[in-house]
């Protein structure tokens, strides 16, 4: 138990002082560096604390932190700037809209969902995970990332979730490069059968992506000519909620 204990204390101290060092902690609980490091290391490897993207040798929590508790980001900036303009294009398109936040290269999270009233609609959990490559919202997000981000991604495994999921690195980046130019990106069956989306980022001020908002709907719904309004409108609510973001 001394254990866990340890490793709760841990994780609220990043969470309280992120982006923090090793050496920062060490001096915070007076324990040898080998132990915070290895605790550090632990937490990572079941997703609940990250390298800092910027500062590698920095730590802070990771986005699955948000599956245990979806109610602490009610209180953020972020979801305050989100919610309404997620109101208004769930009412305008009546389909699933959800915000997705990345875990750093790991996938996408799933932080917030609107339902529409239909009887067969989508359905994405608080807290669900999905991978970058494969979907609209990770598009969104990889679309916006450093270059050398998107080369660690493309190195990687790029795991087929179907006959649709792109796993060439080089047909990626061009779906990449796609997606900065129209704003948005699409997902048609690429990780769940029957399953399309369309998403858009939401920026901080240096243009690097904080989340991406999405409109989800089932297959049997998805109307390619429809297709440039509906990216459109997710593209729009997604600017809106980056300058709410940043007011």
């Amino acid at each position: 138990m001394k254990s866990v204990t340890r490793s709760l204390r841990v994780l609220e101290a990043v969470a309280r002082h992120q982006p923090v060092t090793v050496g920062e902690l060490t001096k915070i609980f007076g324990l040898p560096k080998s132990t915070v490091q290895r605790t550090l290391v632990t937490l990572n490897e079941a997703g609940w604390l990250r390298a800092n993207r910027k500062d590698t040798t920095r730590w802070e929590v990771g986005a699955r932190v948000l599956a245990v508790r979806p109610a602490a980001l009610q209180g953020s900036s972020l979801f305050a700037a989100a919610r309404e303009p997620m109101l208004r294009l769930r009412d305008a398109l009546n389909e699933t809209i959800h915000l997705s936040v990345p875990d750093a290269l790991h996938g996408m999270v799933v932080v917030d969902r609107l339902d529409c009233d239909h009887a067969v609609r989508t359905f994405h959990a608080i807290g669900d995970t999905s991978p970058l490559h494969a979907t609209a919202a990770g598009n969104a997000v990889l679309a916006h990332l450093e270059r050398s981000e998107i080369d660690e991604v493309t190195a990687g495994t790029l795991e087929g979730y179907g006959e649709e999921t792109i796993t060439d690195p080089g047909q990626l980046r061009a779906e990449l490069r796609r997606v900065r130019e129209r704003g948005y990106a699409v997902n048609h069956n690429q990780y769940l059968q029957g399953v399309c989306a369309i998403a858009a980022p939401v920026l901080d001020g240096e243009g690097t992506p904080l989340a991406a908002v999405a409109a989800s709907l089932p297959d049997s719904r998805f109307e390619p000519g429809r297709l440039p309004e509906l990216g459109r409108l997710v593209s729009e609510t997604a600017t809106e909620i980056t300058a709410r973001h940043l007011a």
